[in-house]
């Protein structure tokens, strides 16, 4: 019977949070608020992009340690991966122009 009030309690707390209204204000610009979100998200994207790059880098040490050529390779499309996705935004520049 605790459990349950418990687990009661924190669901209406979690209620009581998420009902509050808050204020949101808008830009007088709306180009710089989607310039803003654009370069929250690529952002996000660069770190994916790094993290992806140093778990390929890592996967590789081991490959070397272990001797095993096709975790090599899968380590080797992780780091080539990687670098492709922490710079998307100026793969898209350029491409765009």
């Amino acid at each position: 019977m605790k459990k349950k009030n418990r687990i009661l309690k924190f669901v209406w707390v979690g209620l009581v949070i998420l009902s509050r209204v808050y204020p949101v204000y808008a830009a007088n610009d709306p180009l710089s608020v989607v310039n803003n979100l654009s370069n929250f998200l690529f952002g996000i994207i660069r770190a994916v992009g790094l993290i992806m790059t140093g778990f390929g880098i890592l996967q590789f040490g081991m490959s070397l340690k272990s001797h095993d050529p096709s975790q090599r390779a899968n380590s080797m499309l992780s780091i080539v991966g990687g670098i492709i996705i922490t710079f998307t935004k100026e793969i898209l520049n350029a491409i765009a122009g």
